[in-house]
């Protein structure tokens, strides 16, 4: 049996990108329950890809009693919905088997995970403050998405000298902006470009060059988007919530990696439950951004801890 709520986390902060800002996370809880154990997954429905809780809430609750994860993934498209229930179903085998998720699939023991801060989109004064602020950390993402961010890269860089910087246009520039702006992004040892151009619009990124890595988000959801990357992107970023959960997103991993991709992985904004399958597929990723729980100013019992060495896997408690 399935069953799902709706849960909200207040942010730390105003979390701004070129797509809006929010003050609170919006996420889907969802339970199985089989034989008096409990097994949990959390989503995080996007409207960027028409997706609303009440509309995800209905995809979950179409699902027939006691599907069983191979059938889920014909079941539902790839998405929040699917995300949630496969997480939920990894966790209740796990709970009732009382082995590891990460056994039951195969993989290695998880190891913490060095991942990304993001700065979200402000004023430069502004993104300058943060980046100081967080410079002890060793690699910073910047949300921009502007015609005007090159006010905003030169400050963070002033603000955080040492850190790492990797940039997410959130799909908000157009050829000639980024074609602009490439060097710059270089001069300022920017390692990564996310997204710079609108997904379905990206046609140019395979015309133009490519001085550093393009990461595909947007564009890439699960592993019948590969071909339509060909030739455009050098790295795809694997999120669970828009692959429909960790059984796709690992075979993402793997299809990704053999068509010769560097890995992402990354997050919504959501809780610790949320992150926790997604540390999984994050071993040996190239970059790894699964920071939603820091930007939260309430968490899930139990939460992820994340120090100096990374974030790392998840307690039995809180999942898998």
């Amino acid at each position: 049996m399935l069953s799902v709520t709706a849960d909200t986390f207040r942010l730390a902060q105003v979390f701004t990108i070129a797509r809006g800002s929010r003050t609170e996370a919006k996420v889907l809880t969802v339970r199985a329950f089989a034989d008096g154990v409990v097994g949990l997954g959390e989503c995080v429905p996007y409207a960027r890809y028409d997706e609303t809780l009440d509309s995800v809430t209905a995809q979950i609750d179409s699902l027939p009693e006691g599907i069983m994860r191979q059938d889920l993934q014909d079941a539902l498209p790839p998405g929040a919905a699917r995300n949630a229930v496969d997480c939920a179903l990894w966790d209740l085998a796990a709970k009732q088997s009382g082995t590891p998720v990460w056994q039951l699939a195969g993989l290695p023991a998880p190891r913490p995970q060095i991942t990304a801060f993001t700065l979200s989109l402000d004023s430069p004064e502004n993104m300058r403050a943060a980046a100081a602020e967080h410079a002890q950390r060793p690699l910073l993402k910047i949300k921009l998405g502007t015609p005007d961010d090159m006010p905003r890269l030169e400050a963070v860089r002033e603000g955080a000298p040492k850190s790492r910087i990797i940039v997410d246009a959130n799909e908000g520039w157009t050829a000639e902006v980024y074609a602009d702006l490439a060097p710059h992004l270089l001069r300022l040892g920017v390692q990564m470009v996310e997204q710079p151009l609108p997904a379905g619009d990206d046609d140019m990124l395979a015309e133009i060059a490519r001085p550093l890595p393009v990461c595909a988000d947007e564009s890439c959801h699960d592993r019948a988007s590969l071909p339509g990357l060909k030739g455009k992107y050098d790295m795809v970023n694997i999120k669970l919530d828009k692959t429909g959960g960790l059984t796709e997103a690992l075979a993402l991993r793997d299809a990704a990696r053999a068509e010769g991709y560097q890995v992402m992985v990354g997050c919504m904004v959501g809780s610790s439950l949320a992150m926790a399958p997604a540390v999984l597929v994050a071993q040996g990723a190239e970059i790894v951004d699964l920071d939603g729980p820091l930007l939260l100013a309430e968490d899930r019992d139990a939460p992820l801890v994340y120090d100096a060495a990374g974030v790392h896997p998840a307690s039995a408690e809180l999942w898998g």
